[in-house]
């Protein structure tokens, strides 16, 4: 199997660590395949494929669509580190609320999936830190959401570059909290 999927406290988000072929040229890895996805019952089609970079300090999200156009996400960092989270925005979930966070980087390969239902954000931890991600669903900025990344009732405990403030785009400062938000029932 060219990965590993290991479950998360956050059921349906799932760690993903692509088996990786090193040599002395370097190294290979299947990133995705759909047959390895769909059996490890991450079964949504991936319909657009998203790229940012972003400068040490950076937060982005957390992030969402609401339905129908609420879309799962496979991240990754092909370039630099980030602490990547999900946060369950399902009213009616026994997790509503709770939310998880994984440090990815360009050694490691790992990737984080994160399903439908919840928000996502990450830090960059490093300068030029390129991260991509496959969409279960197109962009749709009338369903775009977001919920304010320091939230107290979230209390994420996001860490600091040494340095450098969070870095925010005014959507992003401006975003409600969790509780004010427009969430899934």
């Amino acid at each position: 199997m060219p990965f590993t999927f290991l479950s998360t406290d956050l059921p349906g988000v799932v760690l993903v660590e692509p088996r990786r072929f090193d040599d002395d040229r370097g190294w290979f890895a299947e990133t995705y395949k759909h047959s390895a996805f769909v059996e490890a019952g991450i079964e949504l089609p991936f319909v657009q494929d998203n790229h940012s970079c972003s400068a040490a300090g950076t937060v982005r999200g957390l992030h969402y669509q609401l339905d129908p156009h609420a879309q799962g996400k496979l991240v990754r960092v092909v370039r630099g580190r980030v602490w990547d989270v999900a946060v369950d925005i399902r009213r009616s979930s026994p997790t509503y609320g709770r939310w998880l966070g994984y440090e990815l980087d360009e050694e490691s390969g790992r990737m984080l999936y994160v399903p439908p239902g919840f928000a996502h954000g990450f830090i960059a931890l490093l300068d030029e830190t390129h991260l991509v991600y496959k969409c279960t669903a197109e962009y749709h900025s009338a369903s775009e959401r977001s919920i304010r990344y320091d939230d107290p009732d979230l209390n994420i405990d996001w860490p600091r570059v040494a340095g450098r403030e969070h870095s925010l785009s005014g959507k992003d400062v401006d975003a409600p909290g969790l509780a004010d938000a427009e969430v899934f029932s």
